[in-house]
């Protein structure tokens, strides 16, 4: 019987998050050997309704306050509830094609929202000089989006199964876990549920209300303050339940070298520059987004740079496996290929690579540029830069949850602008050409990130890769289109420049960079050389280069809390000499995680829609006691996450 096929009650196996031994395999959820309800038509269906609603959710959200929510777990979460309520038997399968289809939306969002608002914003400036279409927003961000999904999927079985345990997969973990929890028997999903529930419930009262601190800060207080502003030195933290909740996922070892980048730029680089004439005067956080942060973006580029040359076995033997399919290899025709390891045939991706990027450098020459030699140049550009970068952000998202978009795509505007200004394609046309081609790149690295999670919460519970891609490629389609008609609409209701506009702090960081560069200006490449130089002294060190650079480009009050969970998850899985017990809490612990990311992801949406209803609560309460019911609330999060990890018993 179909619904008897999930073995264990829906548990994943005891080796599904730690390094496999020697001869042992990894053997999914959904036996290989079996078949099961994936794409089906109510799975196609339900996630294309999710696309749509979290794509113009996603998107309103993204340009008003700056983040985008991860659409993954909330719809993750609505899949099993609606399974649940319909009564549907064996729904894991079709669950995940659910989820797949329907993250696109964050995804895509991400990708356009941080750069095509500012051709709006630089419209303002220059006038009709600037002009912006719906077939270019669209455009940019689905051809963007399929080259991201294209790009990765040679790489799906190196990050995937290859490196089966050493990567911490923050966000496929939470997403896994409340996907199988639709599986469990008996109470073995109530761990996630509960800590769903004080999870969101906590960032919800945090984000709607206010009423503690989001953030604690050293400057706060009167002594605080004054170190700031003399030294430039201080101290942030994010009190949010699922940031704590993502580092306990990510562990101690990388949330360590993470937040010890983050200390490298602010108590050595904020400082010493504080105490030149040209920044004393400025405050320590806008040292750190004005400037520093940019030796953050060198050592993530490097990294990319360093990430290719160590993987180029993978990528020879991926070219390798193209050539012998393309050749008609009989003996590559008669392997037999297990389910949970089938992707998009070799010869197919080739061809769809080939017909994207055919597709991008027509829209390049008679949509943007129309010019021949300029043209050529931007198409280069953009491919060659998407490809180096699909490993650092699949790497990123694989180690810490958080995919450095942005930053890579304002290296990729830098860089694509100054090459540009070199050829001749500068002022008002060079603006809208770099904006349109960093809407490719910048979709196409939010969507490799994106795929890796996706790619291996159907690893760990035995979906066909095949099919996920197959219905990735739909749900991009579709998440563009809504996301292309949502920008219009709130470009006309609203605007992105001016007193009442949404604010789209991403596209306006983009169009200052822009600007001066198309117009003749200055480029940090002194802090762009400085942090390529340091990710190439850590690799030879033999410290993480990428995950020291993603410390040093995410502010200091989101490293933090990384690191405070991470602590936790190393205190409640050394207290014991009984090693079944430290892992018994250490699961636990990871439900518990789980559960604040997922309450927080859900909460983040109902927020959203809130606010976009018009709701707004007014805060009165000073400062000093928001920060003091910040510390308290914050360490009774602490102590619950610590107390309930310490109940586990083992089975």
């Amino acid at each position: 019987m179909q619904e008897d096929k999930l073995k264990n009650g829906g548990n994943l196996p005891e080796n599904a998050f730690r390094e496999l031994k020697k001869g042992e395999e990894y053997v999914p959820v959904m036996k290989p050997g079996e078949e099961y309800p994936e794409v089906t038509p109510y799975s196609v269906s339900v996630g294309l309704l999710m696309a749509v609603i979290f794509s113009a959710a996603a998107a309103y959200l993204g340009l008003k306050v700056g983040q985008v929510f991860e659409a993954a777990i909330p719809i993750a979460i609505i899949a099993v509830g609606l399974s649940g309520a319909l009564k549907k038997k064996n729904a894991l399968g079709q669950n995940v094609i659910i989820q797949s289809i329907g993250a696109s939306s964050g995804i895509v969002v991400a990708g356009a929202i941080f750069t095509l608002p500012a051709l709006y914003i630089l419209q303002a400036k220059f006038g009709d000089a600037i002009t912006v279409s719906f077939l270019e927003i669209f455009l940019s961000s689905m051809l963007g989006g399929v080259l991201g999904i294209l790009l990765f999927i040679p790489f799906r079985k190196y990050f995937c199964s290859d490196m089966h345990g050493k990567f911490p997969f923050p966000e496929a973990t939470a997403t896994t876990q409340v996907l199988i929890s639709g599986e469990k028997a008996g109470n073995q999903a109530k761990p996630l549920i509960v800590a769903g529930l004080v999870g969101g419930l906590y960032d919800f009262l945090l984000s709607t209300f206010g009423w503690w601190a989001e953030n604690l800060t050293t400057k706060a207080c009167a002594i605080g303050a004054n170190i700031a502003e003399q030294t430039k030195m201080m101290f942030k933290i994010n009190t949010g339940a699922a940031v704590l909740g993502l580092g306990y996922i990510v562990g101690l070892k990388y949330s360590f070298i993470i937040f010890a980048g983050s200390a490298f730029i602010w108590y050595i680089i904020v400082p010493l520059l504080g105490m030149t004439s040209d920044f004393a005067a400025m405050d320590a956080e806008v040292i750190f987004s004005e400037h520093a942060r940019y030796i953050g973006i060198g050592g993530i580029a490097m990294s990319g740079i360093i990430g290719i040359i160590k993987s180029w076995g993978i990528i020879r033997s991926a070219i390798g496996l193209a050539k012998s399919e393309l050749g008609g290899n009989k003996q590559g025709k008669m392997a037999v290929v297990k389910r949970t390891q089938k992707d998009i045939s070799m010869k197919v991706l080739m061809f769809s690579l080939l017909a994207a990027l055919v597709i991008t450098f027509v829209f390049f020459y008679f949509g943007v540029i129309h010019n021949l030699f300029q043209t050529i140049i931007a198409f280069l550009v953009v491919t060659v830069i998407a490809f180096l970068f699909t490993t650092v952000a699949a790497n990123a998202i694989a180690i810490v949850g958080t995919n450095p978009v942005s930053g890579m795509t304002l290296m990729t505007l830098i860089v694509a602008s100054a090459i540009f200004v070199a050829i001749g394609l500068n002022g008002p046309s060079g603006i809208v050409a770099s904006m349109v081609i960093g809407g490719v790149v910048c979709t196409a690295l939010s969507m490799a990130g994106g795929m890796v999670t996706d790619m291996k919460v159907g690893y760990w519970l035995g979906s066909t890769p095949k099919k996920q891609q197959q219905w990735k490629l739909v749900g991009t389609f579709v998440s563009a289109a809504t996301v292309g008609g949502v920008i219009l609409i709130l470009a006309k209701v609203y605007g992105f420049s001016g007193p009442n506009a949404l604010a789209a702090p991403q596209a306006n960081a983009m169009a200052g960079v822009i600007e001066p560069l198309m117009m003749g200006g200055n480029t940090p490449w002194m802090l762009y050389g400085v942090g390529a130089i340091l990710a190439i002294l850590l690799n030879w060190l033999g410290v993480p280069a990428l995950a020291f650079s993603l410390g040093m480009f995410i502010p200091l009050h989101l490293n933090a809390p990384l690191l405070v969970g991470g602590l936790i998850n190393w205190f409640v899985t050394s207290r014991s000499k009984d090693e079944e017990l430290n892992n018994a809490r250490r699961d636990r612990g990871t439900l518990l995680a789980s559960g604040f990311i997922a309450g927080g992801a859900l909460m983040g949406v109902v927020s959203a829609g809130m606010r976009f209803a018009g709701f707004q609560y007014t805060n009165t309460m000073s400062e000093t006691t928001l920060q003091i019911g910040g510390i308290v609330m914050y360490l009774l999060l602490i102590g619950y996450l610590t107390w309930d990890c310490m109940r586990a018993k083992k089975d």
